[in-house]
């Protein structure tokens, strides 16, 4: 039995802080913004919105879209550093209010490769035998540990929510391979202390460049496939110049990148499946297209998974 993504969805706050908003509150400016990072604008929740809220509207999304209703779903897993509260988790607060009677219910802590590593565990349990329907979320509220008084990380972030239903699909499709990975000795150069992240951000730059490229070739080398066979890159949207680097170890076209960094900022382990939303809805991504998803982040630690589109 095959695991495949069969449905998407996404949440995104209304709120969109430019970098010319951002100029006026820190020394800071959009040119400074744009090329260093590719940000032009982020999404920021309001106060009184929760991750667990944007997760739900995210999964209630890709279930419509999946045409599976809640009751079917076996297990639901959320990739969150930014929950609520320490407990419950994100997935047993969703699974109630999705009304997911029946589904276990988790979060993972993987940072930026959260999602990768959701992914990842919805794929065993699916393709074991053991469940037929795996929700998987990522979701952040970054905007609540982000420092606005340092301008090197708060020009980065921003909330928003993604998510996807895993099941079986026809043979051939689906989850190809993957790789996911980690090195605990780099954890001190991206970490949330007390309340705020704080990034040593030449070193994760140079972590990101060679761990993106690497993970992305060696993907496609467990699916058995070469770089002429990707039809489509999805990226981590941390930072465009670590994303080009992906693209051109896969020696891609620009065209057959995701780029969303410029709307959307860095969200986290929401960053892939909201691009992913993104692309199917813009018609990017096709039946039986070749895709690798690859990211990193906090911990450190990275992920990457070559899949063939649809059911």
């Amino acid at each position: 039995m095959n695991a495949g993504i069969i449905g998407v969805g996404r949440y995104l706050p209304e709120k969109v802080v430019t970098n010319s908003d951002l100029e006026k509150i820190m020394d800071t400016s959009d040119e400074w913004i744009r090329t260093r990072t590719g940000i032009e604008e982020r999404r920021i929740c309001s106060d009184d919105v929760n991750s667990s809220e944007m997760a739900y509207e995210a999964a209630m999304k890709a279930l419509e879209n999946a045409n599976v209703s809640a009751e079917q779903i076996d297990m639901i897993v959320v990739a969150t550093v930014t929950p609520d509260q320490p407990f419950p988790s994100i997935a047993c607060m969703i699974q109630d209010k999705l009304g997911a009677k029946k589904a276990a219910a988790m979060d993972v802590s993987a940072a930026c490769s959260g999602f990768m590593y959701g992914i990842v565990t919805g794929k065993q349990f699916i393709e074991s035998g053991s469940y037929k329907y795996v929700l998987v979320v990522g979701v952040e509220k970054l905007s609540k540990i982000t420092n606005w008084d340092d301008r090197n990380t708060a020009v980065l972030f921003g909330d928003g929510a993604g998510a996807v239903v895993l099941g079986p699909v026809s043979e051939g499709r689906g989850i190809l391979a993957f790789e996911l990975g980690a090195d605990g000795s780099g954890g001190k150069h991206l970490y949330q202390e007390k309340e705020f992240i704080t990034m040593n951000g030449r070193e994760v730059y140079k972590f990101a460049v060679r761990q993106m490229g690497e993970s992305s070739v060696n993907v496609l080398e467990k699916a058995g496939l070469s770089k002429e066979d990707v039809d489509f890159l999805i990226p981590h949207q941390a930072n465009i110049r670590i994303m080009e680097s992906a693209r051109q170890r896969l020696e891609l076209p620009v065209e057959k990148m995701s780029k969303t960094i410029h709307k959307y900022g860095n969200t986290s382990s929401a960053s892939i499946p909201i691009s992913i939303v993104e692309e199917v809805e813009a018609g990017k991504i096709k039946d039986d297209d070749v895709i690798v998803l690859v990211g990193f982040g906090g911990g450190l630690t990275w992920g990457a998974i070559a899949l063939r589109w649809g059911k």
